[in-house]
C-alpha cells in the first residue's frame, strides 16, 4: 500500500543526507513531516519548506524522545511514519579502534534507533497502525574488513527491524529496514578512528558514488510503498547479499581477497 497523503512522519537525522531527501520527498507527496536534527534552530536546508516542522531532536537523550512524543500526540494525535535515520559513521582495523569509539557509534546508530522504537511502540500499538522504518546498511547485512564498528552497529539494527517485524506485526503495525550501500552525503563529516587510510578509502567510496540521497530516498519510499521489510537501494548491496545467501563460498573469496589487498597497504 502506497504512503498515503497527508501522513504523519517523523524523521531524524533530517538537517542533511537521506535524512532530508527523505522529508523533502515525504512532504512533496502531500506528508505531514516533523523533521529532527541535533541543531537547536531549523538548519538552513529545512527552513521554510511547506509541509516540513522542525524540532530539534538529539536520539541519544530519552528528554528528547519524550518532547518529540508529546509534539505528535499534541499537534497530531498520532503518527504513521517513524523514519529512525540519524546516523554517524566510524571504522578501521580494530587494534586502532578505541572503546569511546565503540561507545559513541553505538549510541547513536543502535540506541539511538532502539529509543525511537521503544519511545513510539505504544502509541503504534495503541493505534493498530503505523510503520517503523529504521536505517541500517549494506553493511549490516555484509560485514566488509576493517568497518568493525559501523558493521556491528548496522547489523544490530537490522535484527532489532527484524524482531520487531515480527513483534508488531500482530497490532498491525510494520517494520522496515534500509540497507543502502555508498551514496554521495556528507557522513565523511562525522567520520572519527586513528586509522587513517581506512577514512580516506570510506570517504573515496562515497564521494565518488553516483548515487545521491534523493536517488535513495526515492528508492525508500518505493519499497514502503512495495511492502517490502529489507529495503535495498542499489545492485552492487543486491549482488553482494545474494552472494553471502546463496554462495557463501564466493562471498567468502571476495571478502578475502578484499582483506589481502588492504593489508598490502598497512
Amino acid at each position: 500500500m502506497s504512503i498515503a497523503p497527508n501522513s504523519r512522519a517523523l524523521v531524524t537525522g533530517a538537517a542533511s543526507g537521506l535524512g532530508l531527501a527523505l522529508a523533502r520527498q515525504l512532504a512533496a507527496r502531500g506528508c505531514r513531516v516533523l523533521a529532527t536534527d541535533v541543531h537547536t534552530d531549523p538548519p538552513e536546508s529545512l527552513r521554510d519548506l511547506d509541509g516540513i516542522t522542525y524540532l530539534r531532536l538529539d536520539v541519544t537523550q530519552d528528554v528528547d524522545w519524550a518532547a518529540a512524543r508529546d509534539w505528535v500526540v499534541e499537534q497530531w494525535d498520532g503518527l504513521d511514519l517513524l523514519f529512525n535515520n540519524a546516523g554517524v559513521a566510524a571504522g578501521g582495523r580494530i587494534e586502532l579502534s578505541e572503546m569511546d569509539q565503540w561507545q559513541w557509534i553505538v549510541e547513536i546508530n543502535l540506541l539511538g534507533v532502539a529509543r525511537g522504537c521503544r519511545t513510539f511502540t505504544p502509541m503504534l500499538k495503541a493505534q493498530g497502525s503505523g510503520h517503523i522504518i529504521n536505517t541500517a546498511s549494506a553493511a549490516g547485512l555484509i560485514h566488509p574488513p576493517r568497518m568493525s564498528e559501523y558493521n556491528t552497529v548496522k547489523a544490530g539494527v537490522v535484527a532489532l527491524s527484524e524482531t520487531l517485524f515480527h513483534e508488531l506485526k500482530p497490532y498491525g503495525v510494520k517494520v522496515s529496514v534500509i540497507c543502502p550501500t555508498f551514496f554521495k552525503t556528507n557522513l565523511t563529516a562525522s567520520l572519527r578512528g586513528k586509522d587513517e587510510s581506512a577514512n580516506r578509502s570510506a570517504a573515496k567510496l562515497i564521494d565518488r558514488s553516483t548515487i545521491s540521497a534523493d536517488t535513495i530516498a526515492e528508492r525508500v519510499l518505493k519499497g514502503i510503498d512495495k511492502g517490502r521489510h529489507i529495503i535495498l537501494t542499489d545492485r552492487d548491496g543486491k549482488v553482494a547479499y545474494a552472494a553471502k545467501r546463496f554462495a557463501r563460498p564466493l562471498y567468502y573469496s571476495m571478502m578475502n581477497k578484499a582483506s589481502v589487498k588492504m593489508s598490502k597497504k598497512d
